[in-house]
């Protein structure tokens, strides 16, 4: 079973990541282009936040494996991943590669390992073409019973969020009005379509024309608000004129501050994400949290590593409903090592379409 490439190891109070990066001794003619962290950035990353850098790969140490990284997860918690200031997981460290999940192949085993030649792997591969591992943290999976970007993707961490934030921390009803914000991306647009096949009635707040009406037409939302053409107060007071009882917040800011004015008695805010305050240098908190107290409304954080646990149960009904068309997955694909800045960027202007994924694009291309 492929709980994705969200399985962590937790050690002594913090998150320990296996697949380590020797530079030591080298296979012959076999280059790893990397984008390694050389700098804490402040507000918006620059492209000089990482440097990209061509090594020979490493030779194996008896128990190791070779994996050829085919697809890389790109995720907002990245940016928080390369601060120094204390969070739910270590940052990335200086001149490390940057982190990221990712799906690849089996091509070279050193000794006895879990895996062999040929395998398919989720797991932590970083940002790079080719990752050594002991192989702890790393899944299987199986190309022919899904495409790999899936196992990065719904399968994986933004499906594993959403799947727990709306059912475990949102404690959907299915009478429930629930709002998501964004809601075409990769989470919020997974989070809607099970609140959805729940029996909930689901209105996303995404950017765009072309969003809106790809989660009303295609995704099957009650409704849409366009944040950047119309006010987000109107609509929320339009769409859901008896009020909020979840709202799934990924962005924060502003649009948080709106879905707060309409929640109902013991409504649920899910604290998922807030990708609106990721690069300032103050982050705003919410000025209507009052309607917490006159609501009894809640508003808890959640983090997905949490709920490792029960990966697969939340693995085998997304894989079901997918199987079944009640869930639809789209993955936003651009190629490139070398285009990891300009992609990673996406992640924050608003330019993708459901899961951001990195291709790997091979040293021969």
């Amino acid at each position: 079973m492929n709980f994705g490439l969200i399985y962590v190891f937790l050690k002594n109070k913090g998150i320990v990541f296996f697949n380590k990066f020797r530079t030591k001794t080298y296979l012959a003619k076999m280059k790893n282009k990397s984008q390694i962290l050389i700098k804490r950035p402040e507000g918006t990353p620059e492209m000089e936040t990482w440097k990209l850098v061509e090594n020979e790969v490493p030779k194996l140490n008896s128990g190791e494996l070779l994996i050829k990284n085919h697809y890389i997860s790109l995720d907002p918690a990245m940016r928080g991943w390369i601060n120094s200031s204390r969070s739910y997981i270590d940052p990335v460290e200086l001149n490390d590669v940057m982190r990221a999940g990712s799906v690849g192949e089996v091509i070279q085993v050193e000794g006895q390992t879990k895996f062999k030649v040929g395998d398919f792997l989720s797991g932590w591969g970083g940002v790079q073409q080719y990752s050594v591992s002991n192989g702890e943290g790393y899944f299987k999976v199986d190309p022919d019973k899904a495409p790999l970007t899936q196992y990065i993707g719904t399968l994986g961490m933004p499906g594993m969020t959403a799947y727990f934030g709306i059912l475990e921390v949102g404690k959907l009803k299915a009478d429930d009005v629930v709002l998501v914000s964004g809601a075409a991306g990769a989470v919020g647009s997974i989070v809607g379509q099970i609140a959805k096949l729940k029996g909930a009635t689901v209105i996303g707040i995404a950017g765009g024309k072309d969003k809106c009406d790809y989660i009303v037409q295609e995704l099957g939302f009650d409704g849409a608000i366009d944040y950047k053409n119309e006010s987000v107060f109107k609509g929320i007071k339009t769409h859901c004129p008896k009020g909020i009882d979840v709202y799934f917040d990924n962005v924060g800011g502003e649009i948080l501050d709106n879905a707060m004015i309409f929640l109902r008695r013991n409504a649920r805010i899910v604290i998922c994400g807030a990708i609106s305050q990721y690069n300032n240098t103050e982050v705003k908190g919410p000025k209507n949290y009052m309607s917490l107290l006159v609501n009894r409304a809640s508003m808890q954080g959640m983090v997905v590593f949490d709920y490792a646990h029960k990966y697969g149960e939340a693995f085998t009904d997304l894989a079901t409903w997918i199987k079944e068309g009640k869930v639809k997955s789209k993955e936003d694909v651009y190629e490139g090592i070398e285009n990891f800045y300009d992609t990673f960027l996406r992640l924050f202007n608003g330019d993708k379409m459901g899961k951001l994924i990195l291709k790997v694009k091979e040293n021969n291309d």
